[in-house]
C-alpha cells in the first residue's frame, strides 16, 4: 500500500548495506525538506512525545491527504521525509490503513532507532492518523 515515492525510498536503502549509509541518507532527506514557517510552529502542529521539537502542520485538499513538518533535529526532519513520502496524496481514506511499522520496517528503522526516536516516530504516525481521520 506504499506509495510510489515510499518505494523507491525502499529500493534506494536496498542498495545500501551499512547503516550508517542509510543513516546519512535520512539525513539528506531532512535537509532536503523545505523548512515550516515560523507560523506554522505552533502548539497545535507540535508533536507531543518527540524529544526533539517536531511540527506536522496537515494540508487537506478535498479528499487528498498531505502534511508539511519540521524539526530541530536533522535525522528526524530526515524521518519525517520518510513519513511524507509514507503518507502524502493518498485519499483521506486510505491513510488510516497504511501499516507504517510494517512499511517503515523494510527500512529497518526499527532496529537502528534509540527508544526515544522510535517513540517520537510513533507520535508522529500517530498525529497524522488523526489530522486524516478528523478530515474525513
Amino acid at each position: 500500500m506504499a506509495s510510489q515515492a515510499f518505494e523507491e525510498i525502499v529500493d534506494d536503502f536496498a542498495f545500501l548495506d551499512e547503516w550508517e549509509d542509510r543513516y546519512a541518507m535520512v539525513i539528506d532527506m531532512g535537509k532536503a525538506l523545505p523548512p515550516l514557517e515560523d507560523a506554522l510552529k505552533v502548539p497545535s502542529t507540535k508533536v507531543e512525545g518527540c524529544a526533539s521539537q517536531v511540527w506536522l502542520h496537515p494540508e487537506i485538499d478535498g479528499q487528498t491527504f498531505r502534511f508539511r513538518g519540521d524539526s530541530d533535529a536533522m535525522i528526524v526532519k530526515g524521518l519525517i521525509a520518510v513519513l511524507a513520502a509514507l503518507y502524502n496524496d493518498l485519499p483521506l481514506s486510505e491513510v488510516g490503513k497504511v501499516d507504517a511499522p510494517a512499511e517503515l520496517a523494510r527500512l529497518g528503522l526499527n532496529e537502528h532507532l534509540s527508544s526515544q526516536r522510535s517513540n517520537g516516530l510513533r507520535a508522529m504516525v500517530e498525529r497524522i492518523r488523526h489530522h486524516a481521520a478528523e478530515a474525513v
